[in-house]
């Protein structure tokens, strides 16, 4: 069965990347409106030329998605724009190689809980009182596997991560009756040009950005209607 977002608003946060880029060109295939998020002011207009003057696509840009003032003053254009969101997709994150506990800077800490975490609470509280307005909503996060078993050196990616785990269940719970389905990812290694770079195992079994993309259209779609605070692994063969 064919996945049709027509008449969706979708926003996509950390667009720019290389899984926003395969999110966006997922999304926007399916028919939705889209609106991208972006830090910097003219990244996505190089990324994505096609959409710069569309009506039916919106660049949100220079966008500090730590800073929950900036994140409400885009979603605000948005909704000034599309009149909604009726679907959150937060692909804001990273990570750095760490160190044992007691070797990590605690502005390690800050860097990655700052990236990992409070992105994602800024989106969702920016976004989830149109959607309780409207009805209904769905909002998708991505984590790491790291965020489920905590290894050597990587304490403080692993806290960041658990901590994104833990907030998708934590707002699934509350948002279920009220028709918002909130769930996660869990991508295996990505087939980027920086993890072929960085050597960081066989690129043969790396995961496509593009199914990545694919699984999360689904959970944008009336087909993951009953599904709600699951953190779904897509690790291919990695």
């Amino acid at each position: 069965m064919d996945i049709d977002l027509h008449s969706k608003v979708v926003a996509v946060t950390g667009a720019a990347g290389n899984l926003g880029q395969a999110v966006a060109a997922a999304v926007r295939t399916r028919g939705a409106s889209m609106a991208l998020f972006d830090r910097s002011t003219d990244r996505l207009a190089e990324l994505f030329p096609e959409l710069v003057g569309s009506s039916d696509h919106l660049f949100v840009t220079g966008v500090d998605s730590t800073n929950l003032d900036s994140v409400k003053t885009g979603v605000a254009k948005v909704i000034e724009r599309f009149g909604r969101i009726d679907v959150l997709i937060n692909l804001v994150g990273g990570f750095k190689p760490g160190a044992a506990l007691h070797e990590t800077p605690v502005e390690m800490l800050d860097f990655l809980l700052n990236l990992n975490m409070r992105t994602l609470f800024n989106a969702c509280q920016a976004v989830i009182p149109s959607m309780l307005a409207h009805g209904s909503g769905k909002i998708i996060g991505v984590a790491a596997r790291r965020g489920l078993k905590g290894t050597a050196n990587n304490a403080a990616d692993s806290a960041a991560k658990s901590a994104v785990i833990r907030m998708i269940e934590s707002m699934a719970d509350e948002l279920r009756s009220s028709n918002i389905n909130v769930n996660c990812v869990i991508p295996g290694t990505l087939d980027t040009p920086q993890n072929r770079q960085g050597q960081v195992g066989d690129p043969g079994k790396f995961v496509q950005p593009e199914s990545i993309a694919d699984v999360i259209v689904f959970l944008c779609s009336e087909m993951a209607r009953d599904i709600h605070g699951v953190t779904l692994p897509v690790y291919g063969l990695t």
